[in-house]
């Protein structure tokens, strides 16, 4: 066998150890493993393809990141094409694609990303691709999995954060707001605040009053407590209103952000107390993974070798009551999973006394 693999969309802690499961295990059955760089940009400019032996990913495990790149651009069913005048025209080049993937022989792709980047693949499903999809993102919010790789490691990233905070906030009876990612569900948000004893949560599934936050940090005050620690998923929103967008790209994405300022601001206006923000943004994605994300990286980067051998394309390797299963791509793509309401983490929050501001 003849095994291609990409990783797409955003970076996260645990991409090497996938990589380094998939070549390793591919190598004991004797097969061949090649990476296409940058998304889907190896199988349009095939100059940006390498050979994956085991050399190449011996020590990879720990270190942060993707050797082969990513790319969060790039889709070859909308790919941007400058015309003569310089209008940049969106053009389906995926025929092209699959003609390469075809041309040189591959006999399944490895597609290793998140929402997008699992959309992109069953795009080539139906273009005739033998796929098996590994779902990425920090944010936790794929469907069918228990958990992706990369959101134990972030969580870690933000509590440490959330720790450190605590000392300045106390010495200076200060509100400290931390904005963490989580664009539609709060997962990082949740876990990180409760683990890192947070006064106040916010998360896209409770929209948010302020006039309640406010609240809890003046009720903190009536008990001693003269500082408090705010943590906020990028896509909160309070209710009635909309989530912050910093910038708005051709096509209709937006990049979220802000939120946390905002929230800041309105308590300094609220309480008269002195606010500080502080946005943990990339270094949620950077650094070796943990021990929780390697295992399960290297586990997810074997499975995806095994269903190739068992021909079950067409599928994503998922976690599921701690063992690992091959679900249909499209299924994992027709739920994005948000937190619950009535989850227990929900519930154990209040019950400690922390405010979602609803």
């Amino acid at each position: 066998m003849k095994i291609a693999m990409n990783t797409g969309g955003g970076d996260a802690p645990g991409l090497n150890a996938v990589i380094r499961g998939v070549v390793l295990t591919a190598s004991q059955k004797g097969w061949e493993v090649f990476g296409i760089k940058y998304g889907y940009q190896g199988l349009i400019d095939t100059k940006q393809i390498v050979h994956l032996t085991p050399e190449v990913v011996w020590d990879i495990t720990n270190i942060g990141g993707t050797i082969l790149g990513t790319a969060s651009k790039g889709d070859p069913f909308k790919y941007p094409v400058r015309n003569s005048d310089g209008t940049v025209v969106e053009t389906d080049i995926s025929d092209k694609v699959v003609s390469n993937f075809k041309a040189l022989n591959f006999d399944a792709l490895i597609a290793i990303g998140g929402d997008g980047s699992l959309r992109i693949a069953s795009g080539f499903m139906k273009k005739g691709i033998p796929i098996i999809g590994i779902p990425k993102t920090i944010d936790n919010d794929i469907g069918a999995t228990s958990v992706t790789f990369g959101f134990n490691t972030a969580v870690n990233t933000a509590t440490e954060a959330i720790d450190r905070l605590h000392t300045t906030a106390k010495s200076h009876d200060r509100v400290m707001v931390v904005e963490v990612m989580g664009r539609y569900a709060g997962w990082i948000a949740l876990h990180s605040g409760v683990s890192g004893s947070a006064d106040v949560i916010l998360i896209p599934e409770i929209p948010f009053d302020i006039e309640k936050v406010s609240n809890k940090i003046r009720q903190l005050e009536l008990i001693g407590q003269n500082y408090a620690i705010v943590v906020v998923a990028e896509g909160s929103r309070p209710v009635g209103g909309d989530i912050t967008i910093i910038e708005k790209k051709p096509g209709g994405e937006v990049r979220l952000g802000g939120v946390g300022k905002k929230v800041a601001e309105e308590i300094t206006s609220r309480t008269g107390k002195e606010t500080r923000d502080m946005i943990l943004g990339h270094l949620q994605r950077g650094g070796a993974p943990t021990t929780f994300d390697r295992l399960l990286s290297l586990r997810f980067g074997a499975a995806a070798v095994r269903f190739i051998e068992e021909g079950k394309f067409g599928t994503m390797v998922a976690l599921y009551s701690s063992n690992i299963h091959a679900v249909p791509i499209n299924e994992a793509l027709g739920q994005m999973k948000t937190v619950p309401l009535d989850s227990d983490i929900i519930l154990t929050a209040r019950l400690l006394g922390i405010s979602f501001g609803d």
